[in-house]
This record gives structure tokens, sequence and C-alpha cells, in this order.
């Protein structure tokens, strides 16, 4: 029997709400077979059977909501296994002289099971240059253990490697690592106790309490984890945009009858991504190992949804031209607010851009998306009293702040950065060449 666990479909996501079945008990299924919808604190995604057989028991019923990350809510039959008795029925003689060790491992061990994202290695070859027969779950879990399937003896039909086996195989050298790693964070501080709205002096009664969701804790606990952990600083700058709003106008009458419509943020973020290729350095993000110089300029932008904020991500922004640029943001926008975004297409991203100058703000500072080293922050364009030539002049000027995480992009990096940034956004032709 095998287990079929709430996935992590993010590195955020604790729990989420099992929003659809796929399958119903009696379904013989494959691995790659899609067998639930799932919402998670950013999105609706498809789930994906990792191994084959037959389903047995659906444990957690659709729209069941705050089911937790490894929690079982399915159970499938092994191919030509034999089923588990349900947890409220008894077992019968011959279930109970089954040796315990091949039940025990699998339910001992569930939580390292969990659904994970990349796909199942090739089957392996033996020395002799035999396949090894092994489940798609089995490969996964050795791949990601370091355990050497040709080392393996199967329990499974026919002598194949299943889940259990591998876990055996790789518990003993497991147990160390975890309890090393569980020693540091024991010695760590205890984080201080939140008080109660009562205590503070606002009497209960006196509000009403809108329960947080899986979005609104991920994002308050990713933001805390943020300000606590990366030393920030803002640099600000303003910009004239006034030939920006002219080549703007000509722009999107070109392109008019293709139905596209660039917006001041698509300019941004390719102004901000060629920026980036003349300035490396602010391309990058903190490891412990060092700092990482990104190859490309992926720029995520900050999308407002129902509960919360996502960043999807325009990958590559320094080789797509201001029409593909506007359309992709366009469709990440629309399936980011009805919860269609897959997990790559909003985890990562090398440099971020928040704009709320659509609400009128002039300016404003942004809290830095780990891990990368920058987030811009763009104000309203508005009319302003310049000075050129010694003449006050009005002149549509926005002001764009840069959030730096200190340890990668230093006050010189970042000013060079805007440097490049600032003619790029006032002079938009030089980005149509």
């Amino acid at each position: 029997m095998t287990d079929i666990l709430m996935p992590a479909l993010s590195p955020t996501m604790e729990e989420g709400v099992l929003a659809k079945w796929h399958v119903k008990v009696g379904d013989v299924v494959s691995a790659g077979d899609v067998i639930a919808e799932i919402e998670t604190d950013k999105a609706t995604m498809e789930v994906e059977a990792v191994d084959e057989g037959e389903v047995t028991d659906i444990l957690v019923a659709e729209g069941t909501e705050g089911v937790k990350v490894n929690t079982p809510i399915a159970r499938l039959k092994d191919e030509g296994g034999a089923a588990a008795p349900k947890p409220a029925e008894k077992p019968a003689a011959k279930t109970e002289e089954t040796p315990k060790a091949e039940a025990a491992p699998a339910a001992a061990d569930a939580p390292k099971a969990a659904t994970p994202a990349a796909p199942a290695p090739a089957a392996p070859k033996s020395d002799s240059g035999d396949r090894i027969f092994s489940s798609p779950l089995a490969r996964r879990i050795a791949a990601q253990n370091g355990v050497d399937l040709k080392s393996i003896k199967g329990t499974g039909p026919h002598g194949r490697i299943v889940k259990r086996d591998v876990e055996a195989a790789g518990k003993a050298s497991t147990q160390p690592a975890t309890a090393s790693s569980a020693s540091p964070a024991a010695t760590a501080a205890e984080p201080r106790k939140a008080q109660s709205l009562a205590q503070m002096g606002i009497p209960d009664g006196s509000y009403d309490l809108i329960p947080l969701d899986g979005m609104k804790k991920a994002v308050a606990r990713r933001m805390v984890d943020s300000v606590q952990n990366v030393p920030h600083f803002p640099l600000f700058i303003d910009c004239e945009i006034d030939q920006l709003m002219a080549v703007r106008a000509k722009v999107n009458k070109m392109l008019e009858p293709q139905g596209i419509k660039v917006s001041v943020n698509d300019f941004v973020i390719k102004a901000a991504a060629l920026a980036l290729k003349m300035v490396p350095e602010a391309n990058a993000s903190y490891t412990p190992e060092g700092i990482a110089m990104h190859h490309n300029a992926d720029v995520s932008m900050a999308v407002a949804i129902d509960g919360g904020l996502i960043t999807p991500i325009i990958k590559k922004a320094e080789t797509k031209g201001l029409a593909q640029i506007a359309t992709e943001s366009k469709d990440l926008a629309k399936r980011a607010r009805d919860r269609k975004l897959k997990p790559e297409e909003f985890q990562g991203g090398t440099f971020s851009v928040s704009n709320l100058g659509m609400f009128g703000i002039k300016q404003f500072t942004s809290i830095i998306n780990e891990p990368q080293g920058c987030i811009m922050s763009v104000g309203a364009g508005e009319q302003r009293a310049v000075v050129k030539n010694g003449q006050v002049v009005p002149a549509t000027v926005m002001t764009v702040t840069l959030t730096c995480d200190h340890r990668v992009v230093d006050g010189a990096t970042g000013a060079r950065f805007l440097q490049a940034f600032k003619p790029l956004i006032e002079d938009p032709v030089a980005m149509l060449a």
C-alpha cells in the first residue's frame, strides 16, 4: 500500500484546500496521471500521481480546508499487492501474520514521501546491464537521498523495489543528519509571544475578526523573515517621463490592430532588465556559499490579488520586446488573479518591480522578495516644477525607489544601477532599437 500525501507545491505552503478529486475508489492510475486539484497559498494546481496502482481509499473529501502538508489524502494499492484494511476495520488473521517490517516503514516515514515537483529518474541498470525493477516513487526517493538501488533487494511484487525498501535502506544514514540538523533549532532563541488585543487594551467584541487564509499567513511569514534577516537600505531617484508617455502613445497606436496595449510598467520592466545586464552586480542573490550572479534578468512583477500579493515572472526580460512583455504581463496578471499560475511562473525571479503609481502613490519603499538582491518601487508620474537651464518649467516626474540587500548590492552598485536605468526610462527610444 502507498499513502498519497498532501504535497508541498510551493516553498511557503504548510496547508491547503483539497478542491477536487479527478479519481474515485477503484480507479487504476499511472505515474503522471492528474488525480486531484489543490488550492495552495498562491494558486490552484493539479496534482499528479507519482506511482501506479489502484485507488483503494479517498481519505480527504473534496472541499476540505486546512489539510496539512504530508497528511495522507488517499491510498494506492501497489501493482499486484493487497489492499490494506480501512481504519475502522479489524485486520484479518492472515494480515496479522504479515511481518511488521514490511508495513511499518511506510507508515512511520510517511512525511518523507511528499509529492516532489521533479520527475522520477529513469530506471537504473545493474552492473550486468539488466534493468533494476523499481517503482517511480522508489526511484525518486532513492535519488533524493543518495541511495543506490543496486544495493537494495526488492520486497514488492516479483522482487520489485518499492518505497518501503528504499526508506529502510536510507533510514540509518538519514537519522544522524536529522539529529544534527535539529540541534541548532533547539538552541535558537524563543520567539516573543504575541499579546492578544485584549491584553493591549482593545476589548473583545469591539471588532470583527477575519481569519487568516494560507496566502495571508505565507505573506506575513515571508515579510517578517525578510525584514529580520536582510539588511535593507533604499535609494531614491526622480525620472522625467514626458518622452516615455509620448513614445508609449505612438507604440500603442501601432499595436492597436493587434489588440496589444503597452503600460508604463512594461517600459519599467524592460528598462530594469536592460539596466541589470549593464550592471550585473545588481542582478545577484546572497547565499551562505557566496554571491549568485544570475545569467538572465528574470523580473518579478507584484500583482495584487484577493487575499494577498503574488509576483509572477517575466523571464529573460532583457531579450523580449515591449509588445511581448505587455502580452506576457497581462496574461500572467490575469492568471494570478484566477490563481491559475504554475509554481515555476511565480517562484524564483532575480529582481522585482512593484508599481503603485496607478493608485496615486508618489513614493514608497518595498520589502525585498528573498532571495533577490533588489526590489524597485515605482510611484505615480505627476506634473512637478523642475529647473532646466536656470528656468523653472513643468515636467512629468516619477519617483523610483530601489531597495537593496546590502550583503549583495552596496550603495555604489545600487547607484550605478539607477544611473543605467534613468536614461533608459527617460529616453525609451533606446529600448526600441
